[in-house]
């Protein structure tokens, strides 16, 4: 599987404010160009966090790219996958709706009636983990259900674990003409942190756009 990483950040590598709430960091160019990236992949994944933050539909914007997916006789979405190790995503949350499969990876940690209020709303929920969802194990189970692209929207937790696993293949990165600040504000990659400069995750600048007020930096990730 090709694991791809897009995000939009600050100049000061912010995601959003300390509050969590959503912030237009990039503008219609990059939107454009983030559902161009979403139109080539089978899936497209993000973190409980951004489901209670921001609750996204995380469907295609452009019509047209919708009829190209079926014309190639794909759905007219990409399937919509959420990390959350504790089955938090609530059964309304809008990427459950009948627009696209959407599945979600949990733990055993999971309460199981909120699992069967999961599914019950149409989602498919993978179990892979004791406390945490293993990253490692959903991808592979999602890769036998045909996901092949996975392109990865955050949040900075999510993004930090999928590099401590090894698992990140691209890294697009839209940083856009504003600061944010805040210590507690979300990172492009969160938890513990990398402190061994040798345990790094080794990006290569393949390419640098100028787009909207700001740059979008691509790397491919050794």
């Amino acid at each position: 599987m090709h694991v791809h990483v897009n995000a939009a950040e600050s100049v000061d590598g912010k995601l959003s404010t300390r509050e969590r709430k959503q912030v237009a960091i990039s503008g219609d160019a990059d939107f454009d160009r983030m559902d161009e990236l979403r139109a080539v992949s089978d899936a497209v994944m993000i973190g409980v966090g951004t489901v209670l933050a921001d609750d996204p539909s995380l469907t295609l914007k452009r019509a047209e790219r919708r009829e190209e997916r079926v014309d190639s006789g794909r759905p007219p979405n990409p399937v919509r996958v959420v990390a959350d190790s504790r089955a938090r995503t609530p059964p309304d949350a809008e990427l459950l709706d009948d627009r696209a499969e959407t599945y979600v990876l949990v733990s055993e940690a999971a309460d199981a009636s909120d699992i069967a209020a999961l599914e019950s709303a149409g989602a498919v929920v993978v179990s892979a983990g004791k406390d945490r969802v293993d990253l490692v194990a959903a991808v592979d189970e999602l890769e036998e259900h045909g996901v092949e692209q996975l392109m990865v929207e955050g949040g900075g937790e999510l993004i930090y674990s999928l590099f401590v696993a090894g698992l990140v293949d691209r890294l697009t990165v839209f940083v856009g003409s504003v600061v944010i600040g805040g210590r507690e504000a979300p990172t492009l990659a969160d938890g513990e942190g990398f402190t061994d400069p040798k345990n790094f995750p080794k990006l290569s600048l393949t390419d640098v756009q100028r787009l909207d007020d700001g740059v979008v930096l691509s790397y491919d990730v050794q």
